[in-house]
């Protein structure tokens, strides 16, 4: 299971080597360069100092990774030390946890039953097709075990995490629902395919209906099905607010599932005009000098609210791939909230690219008992390059350059 230490310092030599590479690039390049940099391995993105955790920031920041690799053109990566320095980096990552029989090591455990250990999943389907290494199909078998198996509310919803009961929150929507979907398309029998097509867009449906708030046309964080958690409505069950991040989750996971269900798929239209409608609500919550979202979105303005990286990176993204599929039609709004993104929120220093003023982390209950109130979302640490801005900011990036 571990990866020879002689390939682990092969790939940390050739990161190094990356600070005499500076030639022109594409932004989602330099970006990945610059966490390259930052991180001599992926054991160090998200503050992990070298410590080896099955961890979804960081499995969503290496499929940016390799979303870069995979994209064709002339010259992308010219300077970069070689593009396969790419694949080395994430490949090394996965192949050290993930066991030879498929076992997922670094503190996954399938009876914790947290949609946010399937995220890392998603890389699986282009490392397995890139590189042939059965134990990475071994391993997305075992993630959709867990999927069969997901605790889920009255209503059919995963539940977020076994700690989190009843609960369904936004960001669970990308933890699990992309996998599923891209699981089910490749892997599952035709005979099943319907009856997960549906289930996936039950769930989003199932989320939409329970979170929106009327009086603002957006929704909220995050929903409990048994309307007995300390931060819910006793009457509606609903957290709260509107959180950037939650709500950028979700738009990103409808913008990445959406391709892969049939056209025929029921729930599959109104699924669309879910995504349509959130778009046609995001002008209306823009900070009007900097046409970028606020921490508490619901809250544009108030005092001690701020314009928010990560939140704002996956609206753009979800947007301009929404252009691009035909699914929306903002491509000048999205055009221009990317270069508003890239004003605000990304600087240079010392050659590398940075994104600033990045929500370290929010959620609701555990051990915290956080209660997502106004006060507790933007009192939350904040810090630049946290993945959960990097990838997106790739992400973005990348529909940008292709459209």
């Amino acid at each position: 299971m571990i990866r020879t230490l002689s390939v682990i310092l092969t790939t940390v030599l050739t990161v190094s080597a990356l600070s005499s590479c500076r030639d022109k690039a594409p932004l989602s390049v330099e970006v990945v360069r610059s966490e390259m940099q930052r991180n001599p391995t992926a054991a160090y993105i998200d503050g992990l100092e070298g410590k080896l955790k099955w961890n979804y920031t960081t499995g969503l920041e290496l499929k940016a990774f390799l979303d870069v690799y995979e994209m064709p053109g002339q010259g992308r990566h010219d300077g970069f030390a070689g593009r396969d320095t790419i694949l080395n980096y994430v490949d090394a990552w996965y192949d050290t946890i993930i066991a030879d029989d498929g076992k997922i090591g670094a503190n996954y455990k399938k009876s914790n039953y947290s949609t946010d250990h399937v995220c890392p999943g998603r890389t699986l389907f282009q490392l397995y097709d890139i590189t042939g290494r059965e134990k990475y199909r071994l391993a997305m078998d075992r993630l959709y075990e867990q999927v069969l198996e997901q605790p889920r509310t009255p209503e059919g919803g995963f539940w977020h995490k076994q700690a989190y009961p009843d609960q369904m929150w936004l960001d669970g929507l990308y933890m699990a629902q992309p996998f599923y979907a891209e699981y089910t398309a490749r892997f599952v029998p035709d005979s099943l395919k319907g009856r997960n097509f549906a289930d996936i867009a039950h769930h989003f449906l199932t989320v939409a209906e329970h979170t929106f708030d009327p009086s603002t046309g957006l929704y909220r964080h995050a929903w409990d099905a048994s309307h007995k958690m300390f931060w819910c409505d006793p009457v509606t069950g609903q957290s709260d607010h509107a959180w950037g991040r939650a709500l950028g989750w979700y738009m990103m996971a409808l913008a990445d599932v959406l391709p892969v269900l049939p056209e025929d798929s029921p729930g599959r239209d109104e699924m669309l005009a879910v995504f349509r409608g959130i778009v046609d609500r995001l002008p209306d919550y823009a900070d009007p000098e900097t046409g970028m979202w606020y921490q508490v979105l619901d809250r544009p303005g108030a005092e001690g609210n701020y314009v928010e990286a990560t939140c704002s990176a996956m609206f753009v993204y979800a947007m301009l791939k929404g252009c691009r599929l035909g699914y929306l039609d903002c491509l000048s709004y999205a055009r221009a909230s990317y270069e508003k993104l890239l004003k605000t929120f990304v600087t240079r220093e010392d050659g590398l690219v940075n994104l600033n003023q990045c929500c370290e982390v929010a959620g609701l209950g555990g051990k915290e008992n956080r209660r997502g109130d106004y006060d507790y979302y933007i009192n939350e640490k904040i810090r630049s390059n946290d993945p959960k801005g990097i990838g997106p900011l790739i992400w973005a990036a990348l529909e940008y350059e292709r459209i």
